[in-house]
């Protein structure tokens, strides 16, 4: 089945041909170039010069995702995005993931409604489960309630979002009536997508919320994910909703050849997948794995410019994607390879996606 889908929206609803392309990080903790781990606190600012370098190159938009264990530095992205917004200018901010089913919907739109004033208006939320638990606990609650959690938090920040009063009730907050929650947005609601992991219920959410929906691509092949986007503009329609952006989140890594790129990520993605791998009960991880990962059909955005490029104009046209972005960050690999991984990405694939898509369009 190929879908393509011929019409892509931005976030704010108009209409563009060539999908936005973005960076993100976990604020993973990183090594120096001697093979020895830097602090959390060299992390962030580290993750600070990485944004300015996303910038720099003309990529679209930066994320940082939200974790709350030590192979991450960051745990409140949005205070690594404010400082963000005031040294940067034109490219878009956000998280990656928020993890809303832990946090309260009234403080996420304060923090987001913050960075949105200090940004200009470049802020996006993107808001998901996440893929780790340990905020649960962390937070006092209870992972029987998961799902619960998710769909009525969800209910509220979609309310929230547009910076009027709202009346809502449900079973884990205290009600609002009427409530405004302050500061008030400037122009145009918080930009909030809806990320999610391959769930048919997460992308009919995204759609009676009409969210712009964001796929989490990391394992697989991307044209698996085709019918999950089709089952979202269905839904969209069926619950009369207005045609929203489609993006998508892949893990990789730019380098000048597609050896180098292999040779420098596999130590620190076997490591990596091994541990989380030990605590999930994965087997372990094989160099033949990450190699049909960066193949032709295989998920991982990593190699050359050229690599990487032809992956995501197809994966683009395929799922009809508004935005690409690549987690560039891999486990422990250092902020020097970081750097120029981000570069390449904005200096030369950014240019030839937009090369190829409009030769094939």
């Amino acid at each position: 089945m190929h879908m393509h889908v011929k019409r892509e929206v931005d976030a704010m609803g108009t209409s563009t041909k060539l999908p936005q392309i973005g960076a993100e990080t976990f604020g993973d903790i990183t090594e120096d170039l001697n093979g020895t781990p830097l602090s959390h606190a060299q992390v962030i600012r580290n993750v600070v010069a990485e944004g300015q370098k996303a910038e720099e190159s003309g990529l679209d938009f930066f994320g940082i995702g939200e974790h709350h264990r030590d192979d991450y530095a960051i745990s409140s992205p949005e205070t690594v995005l404010a400082a963000l917004a005031s040294t940067t200018e034109n490219i878009k901010l956000g998280t990656a993931v928020t993890v809303l089913s832990s946090d309260d919907p009234v403080r996420v739109y304060e923090r987001f409604a913050t960075l949105d004033a200090l940004s200009n208006g470049r802020t996006e939320i993107i808001a998901g489960r996440g893929s780790f638990i340990e905020s649960f606990p962390l937070f006092g609650l209870n992972l029987e309630d998961y799902e619960e959690l998710f769909e009525e938090k969800l209910d509220l920040l979609a309310q929230l979002r547009h910076g009027k009063p709202v009346t809502w009730q449900g079973e884990h907050r205290a009600a609002l009536d009427a409530q405004q929650v302050y500061p008030l947005l400037e122009d145009k609601p918080l930009t909030t997508w809806v990320g999610v992991g391959g769930s048919p219920q997460s992308v009919i959410r995204a759609a009676r919320h009409g969210l712009p929906l964001f796929l989490a691509i990391i394992g697989g092949q991307p044209s698996s994910f085709e019918p999950l986007v089709d089952l979202y503009h269905r839904a969209l329609k069926q619950f009369g909703q207005p045609e929203q952006p489609v993006g998508a989140h892949f893990h990789g890594l730019v380098a000048e050849s597609d050896e180098e790129a292999l040779e420098k990520l596999w130590p620190h993605y076997q490591r990596t997948m091994n541990r989380l791998g030990s605590e999930r009960g994965w087997p372990p991880v094989s160099r033949m794995r990450l190699q049909a990962a960066m193949g032709p059909d295989g998920a991982m955005m990593a190699g050359s410019p050229q690599t990487v490029a032809k992956k995501m104009a197809k994966a683009a046209k395929q799922l009809g994607l508004s935005r690409v972005d690549i987690k560039y960050s891999a486990g422990s690999l250092p902020h020097e390879d970081l750097m120029k991984s981000i570069e390449l990405l904005g200096t030369e694939v950014k240019p030839l996606v937009h090369q190829i898509l409009a030769e094939d369009s």
